[in-house]
C-alpha cells in the first residue's frame, strides 16, 4: 500500500513542483489550496505525511497544525515557511509539527526530509498495529461473553463473573476452541497439566461449578454442553 501525502499549498506552481519531485518516492499525493478544505481532508482521510504551508486562505497552517494534532496526535507534519519567518517556525514546532522547511528549498533536501518522516510514520504504525494485535489476542468476545486473559476477568452482559483460577482456565480453553469437543482426559492435560486415569471427576466438578456461575440454568446448560460418551464443548450460540 502506497504512502499518502497531503500537500497543503496555495501557490499552484510550488505545489506542482513538490508533487513532481515527490512522485519519485512512489507515493500517492493529494493537494489542497486553502485552509478549510485542507483541515477537513486532514481530519477525514489517512495520510502518512502532511506538507503544510503556513500562509493559507481562510485558516492558516498553524491553526491547522494545532487542530490536527488535537485529533490525530501521531500525524506526521512538515511545516513549509517563508525564509524569514522564524516566529512561524518556532510556533509550528511548539504546536506539534515534526519538522519544517524554509522556502525556497532544494529538491534533494525535500525528498530526504519526506523519506525520514515516512520511515518514522511506518515504524509508528507498525508499533500501533502490534499493540492492537497484542491487545486483541488477549481478549475473547463472543456474544455477551467477554474474557480478558491479561486481567483474568470474565464478564457476562458486562457483569463480572467471579471464577477461580482453574475455572477461568477451563472456560478460556473451551471458549478458545468453540464447538470442539474435549474428553475429560484432554481437559485434564490442557488445563490441569497432567493426565492420570481416575482423576476425571476433577473435570466434572469444575464443569459443574463453572456452569453454576455462567449458565442461566445450570441443570439445562447451553454454553458448556455435555457431548455424551465423549466430553464437553463450548457452544458459542449459548452466548449469542
Amino acid at each position: 500500500m502506497l504512502d499518502r501525502i497531503l500537500i497543503v499549498e496555495d501557490d499552484a506552481d510550488i505545489a506542482d513542483l513538490i508533487r513532481v519531485n515527490l512522485m519519485e518516492l512512489d507515493v500517492e499525493i493529494d493537494h489542497q489550496q486553502e485552509g478549510e478544505s485542507a483541515l477537513q481532508a486532514a481530519l477525514k482521510e489517512h495520510y502518512s505525511l502532511i506538507l503544510l504551508d503556513v500562509m493559507l486562505p481562510k485558516i492558516n497552517g498553524l491553526d491547522i497544525c494545532r487542530r490536527v494534532r488535537e485529533r490525530k496526535p501521531a500525524q506526521a507534519i512538515i511545516m513549509l515557511t517563508a525564509k524569514n519567518s522564524e516566529l512561524d517556525r518556532v510556533l509550528g514546532l511548539e504546536l506539534g509539527a515534526d519538522d519544517y522547511m524554509t522556502k525556497p528549498f532544494s529538491v534533494r533536501e525535500l525528498q530526504a526530509r519526506v523519506r525520514s518522516q515516512l520511515r518514522k510514520a511506518r515504524a509508528l504504525e507498525q508499533v500501533i498495529e502490534e499493540q492492537r494485535s497484542t491487545h486483541q489476542s488477549q481478549v475473547i468476545d463472543i456474544g455477551i461473553l467477554h474474557i480478558d486473559k491479561l486481567h483474568h476477568q470474565v464478564k457476562m452482559k458486562a457483569e463480572t463473573i467471579d471464577l477461580t483460577a482453574t475455572e477461568f482456565e477451563l472456560l478460556l480453553h473451551l471458549a478458545s476452541h468453540p464447538n470442539q469437543v474435549f474428553s475429560r482426559s484432554q481437559l485434564l492435560e490442557s488445563v490441569w497439566g497432567y493426565h492420570h486415569s481416575g482423576y476425571e471427576h476433577t473435570v466434572n466438578s469444575h464443569i459443574n461449578r463453572l456452569r453454576a456461575k455462567i449458565e442461566s440454568d445450570a441443570t439445562q446448560p447451553v454454553i458448556v454442553q455435555t457431548v455424551w460418551g465423549i466430553g464437553y464443548k463450548f457452544n458459542p450460540q449459548g452466548v449469542a
